[in-house]
């Protein structure tokens, strides 16, 4: 019995630490499709992306912070992020030089959010089918 309690222990951990390296697995594959979607989108050069990139991640960290900031106020946090993007608009320009490529920076990161929703309907509807 005294050896049978640290070995369902270790099979516990085990399992926990799996499911949080899948997890994470998960949210990398997901970054670095948005990445390569993003980066192809814009048409970034190798310079440009290794600007535009701690911008941009600095950039969605605010976002997400203002949706932490106001998650039940749908039209204080579309507030925050029209003064997000007014902030980042200069910052993205230094970068890619060009307006038109600025302003397609958040039509793309919309593109991509839509496409990722889109899977993951199709993915429930797949197991839905699947499981019938």
């Amino acid at each position: 019995m005294k050896k049978l309690l640290p070995l369902m222990m270790f099979f516990c951990l085990a399992g926990y630490l799996c499911n949080a390296q899948q997890q994470q697995s998960k949210q990398e594959r997901l970054q670095a499709l948005k990445v390569a979607f993003i980066t192809k989108e814009l048409k970034l050069t190798t310079e440009e992306a290794q600007q535009f990139w701690p911008v941009y991640n600095q950039y969605f960290d605010e976002i997400k912070q203002a949706r932490k900031e106001h998650p039940d106020d749908e039209i204080a946090f579309e507030e925050k992020v029209v003064g997000i993007r007014k902030k980042y608009k200069e910052e993205f320009k230094r970068v890619l030089k060009d307006d038109v490529r600025v302003n397609r920076i958040y039509t793309v990161d919309k593109s991509y959010r839509e496409l990722l929703r889109k899977e993951l309907q199709n993915r429930q509807r797949f197991r839905k089918f699947e499981n019938k």
